[in-house]
């Protein structure tokens, strides 16, 4: 019986697949808007309330992913330049989000411990949530609009539905109920701070 010839595969192209076959839509159906120009939104917030909430969304997420690691017992892997993990605080929230993600994509997360065994939603939904360790953590980033931090709450939430945390749902579900009672409060009285800004 002849030996087998191992097959070969073609190499990688690196062919721009835009640089092929191709086509543009016609152009003139939308005008382009300066910044200026653009609809104005309103943010009733001070940028320090946007920290203090945004940073307990941060803080009670960190909390949440701590307790689910910890219930399962999956693997932490420990890093030189970085101390083991005691507590939620040892690590900053995009380090945990690392974490679910990789222990999502290598297939150590059972579909029964995920909220209707939705693991692909799961990294999604944590992708979604790093805006909000970010706008917690640079203080130097634009103030957001009122939407967009009800928004983040919001993605807060879906993360403890998934992971299927109560405590950290009903945490999200009050402080988005609290920060939607001090906008409309604010909308209310117009006497009181009321800026404006541009985009997110």
């Amino acid at each position: 019986m002849p030996a087998s010839v191992p097959k070969r595969h073609p190499p990688r192209s690196t062919h721009d697949e835009f640089d092929g076959p191709h086509q543009f839509l016609p152009s003139g159906r939308m005008s382009v808007s300066k910044e200026n120009d653009l609809p104005r939104v309103q943010a009733h917030l001070l940028i320090q309330e946007q920290d203090t909430i945004l940073g307990k969304v941060n803080d009670r997420l960190s909390q949440c992913a701590f307790d689910f690691v910890a219930k399962y017992q999956f693997p932490i892997p420990l890093e030189q330049d970085k101390r083991p993990v005691q507590c939620p605080s040892d690590r900053e929230w995009n380090e945990w989000v690392f974490l679910l993600k990789r222990l999502a994509t290598k297939r150590r997360i059972p579909a029964r411990v995920i909220y209707s065994g939705q693991i692909k939603q799961l990294v999604t939904i944590l992708e979604n949530s790093l805006e909000m360790r970010h706008a917690a953590k640079h203080q130097s980033r634009p103030l957001k609009d009122d939407r967009n931090v009800l928004q983040l709450i919001s993605a807060g939430l879906q993360v403890a539905k998934l992971l299927k945390d109560a405590a950290c749902m009903q945490y999200m579900d009050t402080l988005y109920l609290e920060t939607e009672r001090l906008i409309q409060s604010r909308k209310a009285s117009p006497a009181r701070l009321n800026p404006t800004i541009s985009g997110r």
